[in-house]
This record gives structure tokens, C-alpha cells and sequence, in this order.
């Protein structure tokens, strides 16, 4: 675990002053670069010591069995885990024929900076290697936003007090060798140097290796150029194998010079085109990339950031670590995503190898939302993704003997991928989730072609899996039985309310986007009659209540169920799934993740005020947080219910999940659900932000430890920026035609004539929820 304030905090960057082995994994997530297509964990140039090496594609996986003790109808066959693709970010150091590894010798110095601002890693370092030569490292890395294929490293070496020998081994490194992964030896063994070699090549400064999968029969190119500078005498000579392409540059320094290696990297691959195709196209990539060059790759990742922060940026005075933590958070998300183009955002980004590289409805419930505001491009793109897909979910459908569509639980190439099925195929709301992120994204963009050519179709195809998978009873009510909501310490429960609301949603949307696109319903085969009764089983949709408790269910029956057992649970047993068996969990009142709180957010006008609060109320001692999803949501509600500082503690909790490790787990990669989840809590908990179909509403309110909250939003072509004090809230239009939103439930318009302003209203006076023993979050 990273030990507290492992980072420096600071507004625009995250900087590590001392190297630490022991975290060494934890410490290449954080610093993991990424532009939603090519992804590099945070490895060392040199490629050693590592805690995981990670070089990613967006997409390229490989096929393994998945586990049954029995079989079982509906089972998925395999499972799709995502592989450490052709590493070219590695560039080994020999000092006067020392290898330069920070395990041996006296590290006098070693600094990296993840800079935010510029989207850039930097490091630099002091090294005294065993024989006594000291030189002096410096290396920037970026990922470019800007060209899809390419990353790219300028490597410097100089030697502080004598004349050194050096010699720079830039390398494109396959099949690298990996930690053991937990779990089922099957999925090890059928991962083991998973790149099957097709062609190895270098030339000149020129490398490049091409491999395809064994199983999955995907294709994956590689290929590398370089500037070297450096002093007379610099010679090179290129190398290559199966798995390995080499260039070595030989130096002899003396000190005050250097030598200095620019590095560009291009990455492809494809399920369906050639090697030569593929070889062209990487070759192709850095024939653009040495077009710009070193410096062109670095203006032009400024210029994309910097047109980013001025559309996205939160501001928060009064707690610097929240501070650095959102931006932290920002950058990472839209690395998830920018540029992934069709395919999924996975819920590690591409910073890591956890979820074995699985995609789930975390994508269109926590990182959608705050990218439709800010990156709206790659919303659309992320649902066509799912759009493309399609073929895979009616065929799941129809083994299920439903109709419509049914979204997978996890995956990446579009196929179910979990083994388990009360917490994978049960999991139905992924349909709903999916379509509201649809309906977001449209209302809030105005993009009435993607709602045409995209999102009717996905309407209309999650909405026939809703009409075939309730049913109406004998009073005319719609139920949905036997499926998992969000919390997964409650599987197959009858009318889940969560799911049941988002998808009475669902149902409407889709009735109201066939309505807008007559001819799009007719090529789908929808018709009145259909469209008819998605609209009545919309407005039947069961909705379970405990009229003596005054709360909702978070599904039929659940308040009669035993509490757990809260006071005889050690803090050494949680996470409960862990230690307890499921059997235990599934019949007991004990909450893994916000479910029916996350419903009073997400379809907040289906409660009044006094029922959040109840709710709230009820459920937060049994909520214990075994999930990343959790304190953001907790954060919301706890927020408009007038708890700010819980909320304020909650938003602590989502925001330094990665960079405080806080479950853990941060070197399987980093939780870019949470780190959207920290956006969700400062504009939606505290900001108030709700959408009312194209408008927007906003009941903000502060924590007593801000003094200042601003955030800017794009909405139907306008650029609002929101500023709120704990008297005031200014809301101000950057850019487009007038506005009007909601303030407390007050109507402002909002103009280019001046900012609209409204006063914030004294904070509801209730008594503080408890948490379970042991779960509360962690006071700031």
C-alpha cells in the first residue's frame, strides 16, 4: 500500500521524490500514460526493476477457458483477458559496461513528475554505479492524444564528474516475461508468451516486429524510429529476432555532454488485415510521427490539453489534496478514453491488467457522464462500440430465450466473459445503464444524427429485452425478477429498484425516439402496437416500499431480511466476499455498493425530498464500501441531503482511491470509475447538478472546508462555467446563446449580458446516518 502523501501535493502535477521498490507496481498505474488506443504503464526506461510491465492495444486480448465445476446452460466457453502487447518503451543503460539498474549501486537522486498540464512523465535521476562512474538520467514519455498510434521517450544521459563509456539499448521487447496470475492455472497457461511471431525487422535506425495471437488471431505491429545526438564517434547498430528488435548507440562522454535518443513508437493491430498491411500501416504512423518530430509531438499534446482544461477543469479552494486528486482524476479519464474509438473503456483504462482488461456498466454510469460534459466525441465513439457489438448481445438474447439485446456483464470484445451468472448474466441493468448514457449523451449534445444512426437502435434493442424479461401480474403491475442490481451482496432478487427505474427509463426513451424517427423504428420493426406497451410496462413498473419502515426496498423483500452482523465482523474481514461465503451475504441486509442510493441519483425525480433523506438514512449503516463505486454515489446523496461533511469525507475516499491505495489494488492499475466518481461527487453532491432532459438544475452547497468550487460544463453548443461560494453560487456562459437552469427551484437565465447568481440556502438540519462498525470513511 502507498503510504500517505507518497505524492506531492501540488495543483498541476504528481510528483514522487523518492523511489520505493516495495510500491513500485502501485507507482507505474499512477504514472500508466494512455490515449484510450495505446496504453504504457508507468514502467522504468530501462524495463527493470518493474512490478508489472503493461504495454497495452485497446482491444487485443486473448482467449482462455473459464472454470465450471459443473457445466451449465448459457455458459460462456471462454474468457477474454486483455495481454501485454510488443513493449517500446524500453531503453537499457550500460554505464563503463554497468548495467544502470536502481537495485544495485547508490541512487543519489531520483525524481518522476506526472505532469498534467502537458500530459507528459518526466524523470530525472542521479545514479553511482558499483564501479564508482556517476551520470545523470533525464527521460520525458508521452502518449500521444493527438496521433493515435504513437508514444514516444527522449532518453539523456551525462556523465557528472568523469569520461564514461555509455552505451543506450532501445528495444521493441514481445512475450515478456510476467508475474503468475492468480486464480485458474488454465487462463495462466494459455497466457503464457501469448504473441505468436510473424516477422522481425531493423534497419538504419528502424525497428519494427509484427506477432499475431495464438487463440484470438488478432495481429499486433510495432515499429520504432530515433534521433541520436551526441558527441563525434556516436555509432549505432540495429539487431533483431523473433521477440526482440534492438538498437544500440555507443557513446564515449565527458562531462557536460550528453547523449540524447528521441524515441517513436507506432502501434497497430487487427483481427482481419495482413502482415504486410499491418507492417505499412505502423510504418505509415511514424512516417506522420517523424513529420512532427520530438518537438511537434510535445506542442501539440500542450495544445490538446490545454484546450481540454479550459472545457473541463474543477477548481477547489480549500483542500489542496482534493485539489490535485480531481485533476489527477480528469487526466486519467480522459486518457481512458479519448482517443479509444469505437472500442471499450475498460475500468482499469489501459493502465493495467486488473479486470483482466473488462469493460462493465462502470463505462456508461461514471465515466460517460463526466465525458459527455467535457469530451463529448468520445461518448459518441464509446457508444458505438456498443452499437457494434450488437450482434453479440441478441445472440446472448436469444440463448436466453429473450428478446432485444442483453449487454454483457464484462467484457472486451463484445461477448459475456463472466463465469459467474448471478453476478454477470443476472446483472441486467448494464441494458439500462447503456441507454441512459445514450439519452445523455443526445439531450445534453443535441446530436440528432447519433441519435438516428446509434442510439435508436440501441433503445430500441435494450428496451425489447426489458418488455421480454418482466411481466405484468394480475393487478396490471410490471415486474422484473430474479436479477442483480448493482449491489452484489443482493443476486437475484425480484424487482430491484434501481433496475427497475432505469429501466421504466429506458422504455420511455425508446418509445420517445421511435416517436422522433419514424423511419429508423420502421427499419428496426417497430411498430405502435410495440411501442405501446413498452409505454405501458413504463408506467406499471413495480417500485417496492415498506409503508411501515417509510422507505424504499432496494429490491421485494429485502427490509424483512436479517440484518448482518455487523458488531461480531472484524475489520480484518472486510472485504465480506472475501470471507464469507455468498450464500451468507445474498440473504442478509448488508450492502456491497450504493444500489438503491445510486437509483435516487440517477432517477431522482421518482423520490421526494423526505424519502432520499429516509432512505438515505436506512441504508448507509449497511453499506460497507466493498466497492470503488460506492463513496461517490454516498457522496452525492449525502450531499443533497444536507451531510456535507460525510459527503465531504466520501469525496476524499473516491478521489485518493489510487493515489493513497487505498483498497490495495492500485498496481493491478487504477480505478477510473472512482476517479470519475470524484468528478460525480464535486458537480453533482456538491454543485447539485441534475439534468432534466436538455436542462440543467443545480442545488449547490459547500462543506465548511471549501471556500470556492467552480467547473465548467458544455451543453447544446454552450460553455457554462459554474462558481459557488458557501454564500453564492455565479453561474456565468462562456460561449453560445442564452440558457436558463434551475437554482434551488428557482428558474435563472443565464446571458452573454452578465453571470446569473443565486444566494445558497441554509443546509437542512437531520440527524447524521451512521455507517457500520469499522466502514465509516476516514475523517479528513
Amino acid at each position: 500500500m502507498i503510504a500517505q502523501r507518497a505524492y506531492a501535493v501540488e495543483p498541476w502535477t504528481v510528483r514522487e521524490t523518492d523511489l520505493n521498490l516495495d510500491v513500485l507496481a502501485q507507482s507505474e498505474s499512477v504514472f500508466a500514460l494512455s490515449n484510450g488506443h495505446v496504453g504504457w504503464r508507468g514502467n522504468l526506461d530501462e524495463g527493470e526493476p518493474h512490478g508489472l510491465p503493461g504495454s497495452y492495444l485497446n482491444g487485443v486480448y486473448e482467449l482462455h477457458p473459464l472454470p465450471y465445476a459443473e457445466a451449465g446452460y448459457g455458459y460462456p466457453e471462454s474468457g477474454q483477458t486483455v495481454i501485454n502487447v510488443t513493449n517500446g518503451k524500453v531503453l537499457r543503460l550500460l554505464v563503463d559496461d554497468e548495467p544502470f539498474d536502481l537495485r544495485y549501486g547508490r541512487l543519489v537522486a531520483h525524481e518522476r513528475t506526472l505532469d498534467l498540464r502537458r500530459g507528459v512523465l518526466e524523470r530525472v535521476c542521479e545514479w553511482t554505479s558499483p564501479a564508482g562512474s556517476t551520470v545523470r538520467v533525464r527521460s520525458t514519455r508521452l502518449v500521444s492524444l493527438t496521433q493515435r498510434a504513437i508514444a514516444a521517450v527522449a532518453y539523456e544521459v551525462e556523465p557528472v564528474d568523469s569520461r564514461t563509456r555509455v552505451v543506450i539499448q532501445s528495444e521493441l521487447v514481445a512475450n515478456e516475461s510476467l508475474p503468475e496470475p492468480d486464480g485458474d492455472p488454465r487462463a495462466a497457461r494459455a497466457l503464457k508468451s501469448p504473441l505468436e511471431p510473424e516477422e522481425d525487422f531493423a534497419s538504419g535506425l528502424r525497428l519494427r516486429l509484427v506477432h499475431r495471437t495464438r487463440r484470438s488471431g488478432l495481429r499486433v505491429a510495432v515499429a520504432a524510429d530515433h534521433t541520436v545526438s551526441g558527441p563525434e564517434r556516436t555509432t549505432t547498430s540495429a539487431e533483431s529476432n523473433v521477440d526482440v528488435a534492438r538498437l544500440t548507440v555507443t557513446s564515449v562522454l565527458e562531462p557536460g555532454q550528453r547523449l540524447r535518443v528521441e524515441k517513436l513508437v507506432a502501434h497497430g493491430w487487427s483481427g482481419a488485415r495482413s502482415r504486410p498491411a499491418m507492417s505499412d500501416q505502423v510504418e505509415a504512423a511514424l512516417a506522420a510521427a517523424d513529420h512532427s518530430g520530438w518537438a511537434g509531438l510535445l506542442r501539440d499534446q500542450e495544445a490538446y490539453l490545454d484546450d481540454f482544461w479550459a472545457r473541463a477543469d474543477v477548481e477547489v479552494d480549500g483542500d489542496e489534496e482534493i485539489q490535485q486528486a480531481v485533476r489527477f482524476a480528469l487526466f486519467h479519464v480522459l486518457q481512458a478514453g479519448a482517443r479509444a474509438e469505437r472500442r471499450a473503456i475498460p475500468a482499469k483504462g489501459l493502465t493495467g491488467s486488473g479486470y483482466d482488461g473488462h469493460a462493465f456498466w462502470d463505462t456508461e454510469m461514471f465515466v460517460l457522464p463526466l465525458l459527455t460534459y467535457t469530451e463529448p466525441r468520445a461518448v459518441a465513439e464509446a457508444l458505438r462500440w456498443r452499437q457494434n457489438t450488437l450482434p453479440a448481445a441478441r445472440e446472448r438474447a436469444n440463448q436466453l430465450g429473450l428478446s432485444g439485446a442483453a449487454f454483457p456483464w464484462r467484457t472486451i470484445e463484445g461477448s459475456e466473459g463472466s463465469a459467474y451468472w448471478p453476478a454477470g448474466t443476472a446483472a441486467f441493468h448494464v441494458n439500462a445503464d447503456i441507454a441512459d448514457a445514450v439519452t445523455r449523451y443526445t439531450a445534453v449534445t443535441g446530436d440528432l444524427d447519433f441519435e438516428r444512426e446509434t442510439g435508436v437502435e440501441l433503445l430500441v434493442e435494450t428496451a425489447r429485452l426489458w418488455r421480454s424479461l418482466g411481466h405484468h401480474d394480475h393487478r396490471g403491475d410490471f415486474h422484473i425478477d430474479g436479477v442483480t442490481g448493482p449491489d452484489e451482496y443482493s443476486a437475484v432478487a425480484d424487482d430491484n429498484t434501481y433496475t427497475n427505474l432505469m429501466a421504466r427509463q429506458n422504455l420511455l426513451d425508446a418509445a420517445e425516439a421511435v416517436r422522433r424517427h419514424p423511419e429508423e423504428a420502421e427499419r428496426l420493426g417497430v411498430d405502435e402496437e410495440e411501442s405501446a406497451a413498452w409505454r405501458a410496462a413504463a408506467e406499471a413498473m413495480y417500485v417496492p416500499y415498506n409503508a411501515e419502515l417509510g422507505v424504499h426496498e432496494q429490491h421485494a423483500g429485502f427490509t424483512r431480511y436479517q440484518r448482518w452482523d455487523f458488531a461480531a465482523t472484524r475489520p480484518d474481514q472486510y472485504p465480506l466476499l472475501l470471507n464469507f461465503p455468498y450464500f451468507d451475504l445474498y440473504r442478509k441486509q448488508v450492502v456491497k455498493q450504493a444500489d438503491l442510493v445510486l437509483a435516487m441519483y440517477t432517477c431522482g425525480s421518482r423520490f421526494d425530498e423526505e424519502h432520499i433523506a429516509r432512505n438515505f438514512a436506512y441504508y448507509e449503516p449497511l453499506t460497507v464500501r466493498d466497492s470503488s463505486l460506492s463513496a461517490c454515489c454516498q457522496a452525492v446523496i449525502a450531499a443533497q441531503t444536507g451531510h456535507l461533511r460525510l459527503a465531504y469525507d466520501y469525496t476524499a475516499e473516491a478521489a485518493l482511491m489510487d493515489l493513497a491505495d487505498l483498497e490495495h489494488n492500485t498496481r493491478d492499475g487504477l480505478h477510473i470509475a472512482s476517479l470519475a466518481g470524484t468528478w460525480m461527487a464535486l458537480v453533482a453532491g456538491f454543485g447539485g447538478m441534475r439534468r432534466d432532459g436538455d436542462t440543467l438544475r443545480f442545488a449547490p452547497r459547500l462543506p465548511e472546508q471549501f471556500d470556492r468550487l467552480a467547473f465548467s460544463l458544455q451543453i447544446l453548443g454552450r460553455r457554462l462555467r459554474v462558481e459557488i461560494t458557501p454564500e453564492k453560487a455565479t453561474y456565468t456562459l462562456l460561449s453560445g446563446p442564452s440558457l436558463t437552469i434551475g437554482h434551488h427551484g428557482e428558474a435563472l437565465t443565464v446571458g452573454t449580458e452578465g453571470p446569473a447568481v443565486g444566494m445558497v440556502p441554509a443546509t437542512p438540519d437531520r440527524p447524521a446516518p451512521q455507517q457500520p462498525p469499522h466502514r465509516r470513511p476516514n475523517a479528513r
